[in-house]
């Protein structure tokens, strides 16, 4: 693995964020380059790269002050968003995404008659597991802290009756797409309580977030915050249906289903890319 990868890049910066949680955010960049046993100038190029700010500037995007911040100044209404026609085909937020849902008798089904390839990709965001129709991407998900073999059984049991084949070389225009911010495809495979929560996620722009009662109202159960949280982490399409966008009303971070360290690296990836 070369220096250049991304997968490198996110391991410097998964390592980076275990010494901030365990030295606070005061950590200089001589010690964290020291516990990352690197030269100060060659970490902050590996920063630079991968994110684009400096080390320091990258730490202020880590704290939970960031994802107050986030909520106060970059707040998404989803009911206005939905009203400007950010939901359906077409446009969402950062990437060109067109997406459509299997029926809810199908996904009664098991997903029965599907046949899903699959594969393991690099990311930005350390070992990413994807997995596709032949209408787009139906699952992606993360390795780092629960393991390949685990996030493999956790996508494979949404849909237990499908056809599963590895196929990497089948999927790799479709990846490339997707973490490079191109023409990405989607196939929704949910219940339709679910799908109306991620389609919701869909209308968050990158940079900005919303919180679960939000979501709740857009989708006309403002009482159900619960359900939304559920459904939120039960998104197997991490990081293209953003369900990283979404905190607690106190703007905590609330969970995340591949690990919360992940949800804070893609909001600070994103936030350094939107000049916040």
């Amino acid at each position: 693995m070369t220096d250049q990868s991304p997968a490198y890049h996110y391991q410097v910066i998964a390592r980076a964020l275990e010494a901030i949680d365990a030295g606070g955010p005061g950590l200089t960049l001589d010690g964290l380059a020291a516990q990352m046993r690197m030269s100060p100038a060659h970490f902050q190029r590996v920063f630079s790269q991968w994110v684009g700010v400096s080390p320091k500037r990258y730490q202020q995007y880590l704290t939970l002050g960031h994802a107050r911040r986030l909520l106060a100044e970059r707040h998404t209404t989803l009911a206005a968003a939905h009203e400007a026609g950010l939901s359906g085909s077409g446009r969402l937020h950062d990437l060109f995404l067109t997406w459509e849902a299997m029926s809810p008798g199908d996904y009664a089904r098991g997903g029965a008659g599907l046949v899903i390839r699959w594969g393991w990709f690099e990311s930005p965001f350390g070992p990413a597991l994807v997995m596709a129709t032949d209408r787009g991407i139906c699952g992606i998900g993360f390795a780092d802290e629960v393991g390949a073999e685990a996030a493999l059984e956790d996508l494979v049991s949404r849909w237990p009756k499908a056809e599963y084949v590895e196929d990497p070389v089948a999927l790799r225009p479709l990846v490339d797409a997707a973490f490079d911010g191109k023409a990405s495809e989607l196939h929704l495979i949910g219940a339709p309580f679910q799908i109306k929560v991620w389609e919701a996620l869909l209308a968050i722009p990158t940079g900005h977030v919303t919180t679960y009662a939000d979501i709740a109202g857009a989708i006309g159960h403002p009482t159900a915050h619960r359900a939304v949280g559920t459904a939120v982490g039960r998104n197997p399409i991490s990081f293209l249906i953003p369900c990283h966008r979404a905190l607690r009303r106190d703007g905590g971070l609330g969970g995340y289903h591949w690990g919360l360290s992940r949800k804070r690296a893609m909001l600070a990836w994103e936030a350094a890319r939107t000049n916040l």
